[in-house]
């Protein structure tokens, strides 16, 4: 515990003996003691013990006392040691404070010295200054005393002598005037007048002063017809119109009428500056031609101003202009001390409705010449005349704060943007026309050479469809991209940044333009007539190009307008979902079409050969008949062609016997097929219905899948179920069976391979068959052996 204790004082002694300030010792300005005190108790509170050495009660006995009864031998050695060398660290800094301070005291000493001799001298100027008060006080009481008794009469003289002056005046008044009119010194004129006007109004009941308020009264009247004149004239400038004003309104015209007349005074100027800007309008748009008799040179320059041109002159014609006339009307009208406030407000009401009237008119121009820039190719003079139109309207706003151009201004410039927009939208319309044409012209050009294949190529058109039009619409992005440039004022401002960025560019023109190419591929869809009919290769580039945008290029298109133009705001944006789902539906809509159309042109061939063939009296079938050769040369042909474009799909498992299917049937389906003889039985029709019952239902006009195994079994189902119903509607004889089975076993032979499921085409046939002998009226089946041999003959 006495170690402690003792280590305590120790570190306390060492504090207090670094933070001790020197000036406090020696006893300085109470401040500055009391300074001390402040720093040393701000680490060391106030205490009352008496046991502490910094302390105003400090007793030297009780703190011995206190330190031999605690402390050791070696501890008040130790103890002792530190206050030895306290006290010399305290007299070391004394001296130090000395030596520091005693030049200061032999530089005060000089000062003090050169004081004295300063003051005496001083004191000689004051003594002497005193006596020339003195003296001067004593002079102007001899004057004083000298004048008083003349004072009243030299003030009542001078009295007389003021008036007599502002009488003369008065007299001379007229005369004044008269001069001051003829030298058009007209603010001259208007000084002398109103300075005396007072005077002449209080006493213009005495004759004399009656005359001359009489004469001033027509001096003045002429004077004011001048300034009325001179402020009608078109060459008048503003510095002169305000002048006018400003004399007038001294006059005491009325302020109602000098606005009225200034605004229709500056009305006329305004207006031909709004008449060349309609006159530009028409130059450009060609409704007003140039005069024929002008040089080529003067006819190039009136042909029109461009859009940066047109609003430059705007600017500095008729907005500098209408912003001199509000500035003017301010300084005359409202700037000025009134004594009714009425007519402030009145002065105001009538400016704003007259500015509001005039841009009015100066923003339907600006609409229209914006107008015409809607189908031009360059961006970059649009948007800086857009820039330069919307940064004058904000000073303006500036000027005139009762008003607030900035929402038509942005209008203008949101209007203008979105006409490109447009124009870009129907410029990639018309781009999408332009590959389906030339898609068109490259699928026909084969036919008209004489060339056969002409599938050869579908890939290839198809890559050229994409990345051209892919192509085009990142060029389009990139020239919008001109309307969010840094250093363009209305692109920070978010209320045009973000609907165009959102609306505009990602809905405006990616989203509509999406929409766009899937309501033409719709189009196609419908079932126009036959000399209209779209080739059915376009159908399927058009369905495959369609499925590729859901795949991957809507995804890449939204992305890239998304990261070029920013776009944050996607609360009232299509959904790219909505947009997978609406390409998905068209590519379905334009396979499933693709289907109908090459399974209704296979199946008018197989309905014209039914038709136009007497199957009573057909002879015994010898070849296989050449529609049948036709229909699968076009099947195959389709196979080529769907397989540039479509993967080969999923087929279901074939029997053990389908690769061994080449000329024949394999036995398996031949001990399948019915062995009709020559009289039907009722036991085998009941037969082939109850076959019909359990057997899987056929659906000839489902969706096809994208695949090309899932588009040739479309075609064929529809290809062979018009000819079984064509088949029911004849009535055949012994050879038209025999000839229904050769083609049949022919078609089976080639068939199958093309097909998802080759019991499909089986069944079908089989239906075929079936339907043929119970419309004979003498079934006599063919040997399998002869139809063999005629199918590998053939």
């Amino acid at each position: 515990m006495v170690d402690k204790s003792s280590s305590q004082i120790d570190n306390g002694l060492e504090e207090r003996r670094h933070r001790r300030d020197l000036k406090m010792y020696y006893g300085l300005e109470n401040g500055e003691a009391e300074n001390g005190i402040q720093q040393e108790n701000y680490y060391l509170p106030q205490t009352t013990d008496p046991c502490n050495i910094d302390g105003a009660n400090f007793q030297p006995q009780n703190y011995l006392s206190k330190l031999i009864q605690e402390r050791s031998l070696t501890e008040l050695m130790d103890e002792e040691q530190k206050m030895v060398r306290d006290i010399r660290g305290l007299d070391s800094d004394m001296q130090t404070l000395v030596y520091e301070n005693y030049n200061k005291f032999i530089s005060a000493t000089d000062t003090i010295r050169k004081m004295k001799n300063d003051f005496r001298k001083m004191e000689d100027e004051m003594d002497h200054l005193a006596s020339n008060m003195s003296a001067i006080t004593e002079f102007s009481a001899n004057i004083s005393s000298t004048l008083q008794d003349r004072r009243q009469q030299i003030t009542k003289l001078a009295g007389v002598h003021s008036l007599l002056k502002k009488l003369q005046f008065l007299f001379e008044l007229p005369a004044r005037l008269n001069k001051c009119i003829e030298m058009e010194a007209y603010v001259q004129a208007v000084r002398y007048y109103t300075k005396a006007q007072r005077v002449l109004h209080q006493y213009e009941h005495m004759p004399s002063f009656q005359g001359i308020n009489t004469d001033c009264g027509a001096i003045i009247k002429k004077l004011r017809g001048k300034l009325r004149e001179k402020f009608r004239q078109k060459e008048s400038t503003a510095k002169q119109l305000t002048e006018c004003v400003d004399l007038l309104l001294q006059l005491g015209e009325p302020a109602e009428s000098l606005c009225d007349e200034f605004l229709s005074h500056a009305k006329h100027k305004l207006d031909e500056d709004l008449q060349e800007l309609d006159k530009q309008i028409k130059l450009y748009s060609g409704e007003l031609n140039p005069a024929s008799d002008q040089h080529p040179a003067q006819a190039y320059l009136s042909a029109g101003m461009d859009v940066l041109e047109f609003v430059d002159s705007g600017c500095n014609g008729f907005l500098s202009n209408i912003c001199l006339v509000i500035a003017s009307y301010n300084d005359m009208f409202l700037n000025r001390p009134q004594t009714d406030e009425s007519l402030d407000t009145i002065a105001l009401r009538k400016l704003v409705l007259f500015v509001n009237e005039l841009m009015e008119q100066y923003f339907s121009f600006v609409r229209q010449r914006v107008q015409l820039e809607k189908e031009t190719g360059d961006n970059t003079i649009l948007v800086r005349a857009l820039d330069r139109f919307h940064r004058r309207l904000q000073a303006m706003n500036k000027l005139l704060p009762d008003t607030d151009f900035s929402r038509a201004g942005t209008e203008i410039v949101s209007k203008g943007a979105r006409d490109r927009v447009a124009h870009y939208l129907q410029s990639l319309k018309q781009h999408f026309a332009d590959c389906l044409t030339d898609i068109r012209q490259n699928l026909a050009a084969p036919r008209l050479v004489g060339k056969q294949d002409n599938s050869a190529r579908l890939a290839e058109l198809l890559g050229n469809m994409q990345s051209s039009v892919v192509e085009q619409i990142k060029s389009v992005l990139g020239n919008l991209q001109a309307f969010i440039a840094s250093d363009i004022t209305f692109a920070m401002k978010p209320y045009f940044r973000g609907p165009f960025c959102s609306q505009d560019v990602r809905e405006g023109l990616v989203v509509a333009f999406v929409k766009h190419v899937c309501t033409v591929c719709n189009d196609f869809c419908e079932a126009p007539g036959d000399k209209t009919m779209s080739p059915p290769a376009l159908l399927m580039i058009l369905s495959r190009f369609c499925i590729d945008l859901e795949n991957a290029t809507i995804s890449y298109l939204l992305s890239l307008a998304e990261e070029q133009f920013m776009v944050e705001d996607k609360t009232c944006i299509t959904a790219t979902t909505e947009l997978f789902a609406m390409a998905k539906d068209t590519g379905q809509r334009l396979l499933n079409h693709y289907v109908r159309v090459q399974g209704l042109t296979i199946s008018q061939m197989l309905r014209k050969s039914v038709e136009t063939r007497d199957w009573l009296n057909t002879i015994e079938p010898r070849n296989v008949r050449a529609v049948m050769k036709r229909v699968v040369e076009d099947i195959t042909a389709i196979d080529m062609q769907v397989g540039q474009l479509y993967e080969e799909g999923v087929r279901k498992e074939r029997s053990s016997d389908s690769s061994r299917r080449t000329h024949a049937l394999s036995a398996t389906q031949q001990n399948r097929r019915p062995q009709w003889n020559y009289a039907p039985s009722v036991d085998n029709s009941l037969m082939s219905n109850i076959q019909k019952l359990f057997s899987e239902k056929i659906e000839i006009f489902s969706a096809v899948e994208f695949s090309k195994v899932s588009v040739l079994t479309g075609i064929v189902k529809i290809s062979l179920k018009t000819f079984l119903e064509c088949v029911r509607l004849r009535t055949f004889g012994k050879y038209g069976l025999q000839q229904i089975q050769v083609d049949t076993h022919y078609l089976q032979l080639y068939l199958w391979r093309f097909v998802s499921d080759e019991n499909l085409v089986q069944v079908l046939l089989d239906e075929i068959v079936c339907s043929a002998v119970h419309r004979c009226v003498e079934p006599v089946m063919m040997e399998p052996s002869v139809i063999d041999l005629i199918c590998e003959r053939g």
